[in-house]
């Protein structure tokens, strides 16, 4: 390499830094901005999903459907008019309670909905700066950004982003996951840059391989689709507690009702992080797969017991545990979401875990 294009490259990695750090700094936004969604929205009635859960019992009871709210509309010269307005429910079982999703994290307000799509706002100017980075990073190594862990983080929390992102463009109902998400992007960033950080390096032999293209991509889009997925178990696990509290006619605290009342029913995100499990898991079974190729191209086997590939296939076995168990009556609810928050533990500990504490022919962490 000649001395001009290692200046270059010097450059390049300099930019990416910059620009890692500045999408750090534009996520903080976001996450103020979110912070501020869900502040104003707490201004909204609390309780709302309490009084549905009363009355689709208090219905059940009496052997009746729990009445559709209503809404006035005021017309030409002081009329009114009562529009009936279905409710909308979520079933994941049957014998599931039927309750409404609620209204998200601006509360139904205004003022919350407008910071909320600040939030959202800034969330994407982030992502793109970030995307950025690692691309700069990329260029300045001449390969895929992906020899590292730093590189891998950076990355990692950009495609993550993104998924929620296209989520978001495709009209699904996840707004209620920025807060969280942006949160975790953050951590993810701050230990990248503070304790994983390498420099800009070239890859050791075994990594020249266009299957680095095809394996490790393929790992990052698992990991980061796996990560909403958990994010919607634990946010299930709360708002389940919750609804049985108010099913056995408890009263849960103001601030406790004021944030989970705003999330979807527990029904709606028992099925969603179902779907995304189910919908990444054929691809982390390819990745295994593809792994184990690479490994038969560059080390003369395609199975060596090595601490990467066993915890690889730990994960993979959760996973598919989780889905059987998660197909099965008995193991609906609770029990498969302690399962999928189980399987991608063993991901993060493949992740963390094998890269720093353990030694292997996937040493690759650069820590």
């Amino acid at each position: 390499m000649t001395p001009l294009a290692a200046a270059a490259n010097e450059n390049l990695a300099e930019i990416s830094n910059y620009l890692i750090y500045s999408s750090m700094a534009v996520y903080m936004l976001a996450f103020f901005a979110h912070i501020a969604e869900w502040t104003f929205g707490s201004r909204s009635k609390v309780g709302r999903t309490a009084a549905a859960l009363t009355g689709a019992k208090e219905a059940a009871a009496a052997g009746a459907a729990a009445p559709a709210p209503t809404v006035q509309v005021r017309g030409k010269g002081g009329a009114t008019a009562v529009l009936d307005q279905p409710k909308v429910t979520t079933r994941s079982a049957s014998g599931a309670r039927d309750v409404p999703d609620g209204p998200g994290a601006a509360g139904g307000t205004v003022q919350g909905d407008l910071y909320g799509r600040i939030a959202i706002s800034l969330t994407a100017l982030a992502f793109l700066v970030e995307a950025a980075g690692v691309v700069a990073r990329a260029l300045s190594v001449q390969r895929a950004p992906w020899g590292n862990m730093y590189e891998f983080s950076i990355t990692f929390s950009t495609v993550a982003v993104g998924a929620y992102l296209v989520l978001l463009a495709l009209k699904k109902n996840v707004r209620w996951l920025g807060l969280i998400l942006v949160t975790t992007v953050l951590l993810d960033l701050g230990i990248a840059v503070t304790w994983l950080y390498t420099d800009s390096d070239q890859l050791v032999p075994a990594l020249h391989s266009y299957w680095l293209w095809i394996h490790v991509s393929t790992a990052i889009f698992c990991g980061a689709v796996f990560y909403i997925g958990s994010a919607g178990a634990v946010l299930y696990l709360f708002r389940d507690s919750y609804e049985s509290r108010l099913e056995a006619g408890g009263t849960p605290g103001r601030i406790r009702s004021s944030i989970l009342e705003r999330l979807p029913s527990a029904a709606s995100l028992d099925k969603f992080s179902y779907r995304i499990n189910a919908a990444v898991f054929p691809l982390w079974t390819f990745t295994i797969i593809a792994g184990a190729i690479w490994a038969g191209d560059a080390w003369g086997r395609y199975w060596g017991w090595d601490p990467k590939e066993v915890w690889s296939f730990v994960t993979w076995v959760a996973y598919a545990c989780y889905l059987h168990a998660r197909a099965t009556a008995g193991w609906k609810g609770r029990k498969a979401a302690y399962l999928a928050l189980f399987a991608f533990a063993c991901w993060i500990w493949n992740y963390y875990g094998v890269n720093i504490l353990l030694s292997g022919k996937h040493s690759y962490a650069g820590v």
